[in-house]
């Protein structure tokens, strides 16, 4: 079993930046995979990011490409989604989640979800 807790939302003028934090309980947290996922009201849940277990492979949406880094130190348990130059439309309840080792780009083939952290950027 593994439980996620996020946090380190908020909310940002446009322009401005976050960084989202995900720890994470369990002893074989160092070989799950992490990805990074928001829901908008009114939409999908959409991926975002992700990081495999050992970090070196990572995805990102196009949408965030450029502008939002991950990274995990898992000597603390707890990986970080950075995120720079917040558009409004990066505006949503974002949420960490994992699967064994390797990365997964759909909400379906993560096992285990923190509870989600509001963001919000004002125009």
């Amino acid at each position: 079993q593994v439980q996620l807790v996020e946090s380190g939302g908020g909310l940002v003028q446009a322009g401005g930046s976050l960084r989202l934090s995900c720890v994470a309980s369990g002893r074989t947290f160092s070989t799950y995979a992490v990805g990074w996922f928001r829901q908008a009201p009114g939409k999908e849940r959409e991926f975002v990011a992700a990081l495999s277990w050992n970090i070196r492979k990572t995805g990102y949406a196009e949408s965030v490409k450029g502008r939002f880094s991950g990274s995990r130190d898992n000597a603390k348990n707890t990986v970080y989604l950075q995120m720079n130059s917040l558009k409004p439309e990066d505006t949503a309840v974002y949420y960490c989640a994992a699967r064994p080792y390797n990365l997964a780009y759909t909400p379906r083939d993560y096992d285990y979800w923190g509870q989600g952290t509001q963001v919000t950027v004002s125009s």
